[in-house]
């Protein structure tokens, strides 16, 4: 099934990006539910699945109302309303969620499949809070300590595709999110079963990178702004905590830390997450990238609280040609 949108021009115009601590909670749930889908995540459900025992119904209710595959409520993942929102304010735009709403969403799911559901419908009211509740424990207990390096991913492919954007249009940005994805100058055409028709009207589209829904891609829309989550780029790396190889030219020519740090800004990264990547300390990092954007090699750029490096045009040529 193919959902087609219709964007207009002050859609295009208002196209912004934001990511989503709850919205990668909530698909979370889902690695869980099916680890073999999503092997690439295996670290992590192996670092987690102890602490669930606690939990009992309550994540019984959160498993059926998300389940493996096909809708979920969207009142618990509602599209970011700032670029860059803390789990707090998420979690209070779903308490704040009124009991009509919840209600009327959860009863698209099919009530014979679980007691969790019938009795959610009983009381949406007490469901809704119950369930924040919920996802508040889970947070604190599978997803809080992880949130910086999860982060830190999709800040970095924000930064890629704002540049995207900046440099080629709607064109280039639609073109590098997924193959379900297409644009056709007016209309955006995404290979997505399980969705709403209706798309953006005159508000925008929030484009939201996510980690936990990688590979697939997922829309919300009306009465919600419309909101495309694609996969964020780079997934591979994010429990990888091997220091990439460096060239033996690269190293010989600019030394060997300097070499792999270089090989790996291929991606966007923070001073703190090349340190844990590269098992250097933070110091040290520091005096190494003073080195590299003195030399034309690599530039930072702040983006809200934290600055974030990337290789030059010059960096790129130079690692290609020590490969």
């Amino acid at each position: 099934m193919t959902v087609t949108w219709l964007l207009g021009p002050d859609d295009v115009a208002r196209i912004r990006f934001a990511y989503s601590p709850m919205w990668e909670l909530v698909a979370s749930l889902r690695t869980l539910s099916d680890p073999a889908r999503q092997a690439i995540h295996r670290p992590w459900v192996t670092a987690v699945r102890p602490r669930l025992a606690t939990f009992g119904a309550d994540l019984a209710e959160l498993f059926a109302l998300v389940p493996p595959e096909g809708y979920m409520p969207d009142f618990l993942t509602p599209p970011p309303e700032a670029p860059a929102p803390s789990f707090a304010s998420e979690l209070e735009r779903i308490r704040a969620t009124s009991p009509d709403t919840a209600g009327a969403e959860v009863s698209r799911l099919d009530p014979g499949r679980s007691q969790a559901i019938g009795a959610f419908l009983d009381d949406p009211a007490a469901g809704v809070e119950r369930v924040a509740a919920t996802l508040a424990r889970y947070w604190d207990a599978c997803l809080r300590e992880h949130w910086p390096r999860v982060h830190g991913l999709l800040e970095a492919d924000v930064i890629r595709r704002t540049r995207t954007l900046a440099a080629g249009g709607a064109h280039a940005l639609f073109d590098s999110l997924n193959p379900a994805v297409a644009w056709t100058g007016d209309r955006l055409h995404i290979d997505r079963p399980h969705c709403l028709i209706e798309g953006p009207r005159g508000e925008g589209l929030v484009l939201v990178p996510s980690a936990f829904h990688w590979p697939a891609v997922a829309v919300m829309s009306a009465p919600y702004q419309a909101m495309l989550a694609y996969p964020v780029a780079g997934v591979g790396t994010l429990w990888d905590d091997t220091p990439p190889p460096a060239p033996d030219g690269l190293a010989a020519l600019i030394g060997r830390s300097r070499a792999r740090m270089l090989v790996a800004l291929a991606e966007p990264a923070t001073t703190t997450a090349l340190a844990r990547r590269l098992a250097l300390t933070t110091g040290a990092v520091s005096q190494h990238l003073a080195v590299l954007r003195g030399g034309g090699l690599a530039v930072g750029k702040r983006v809200g609280k934290e600055v974030y490096y990337r290789r030059t045009p010059t960096g790129d040529a130079l690692t290609r040609s020590a490969s």
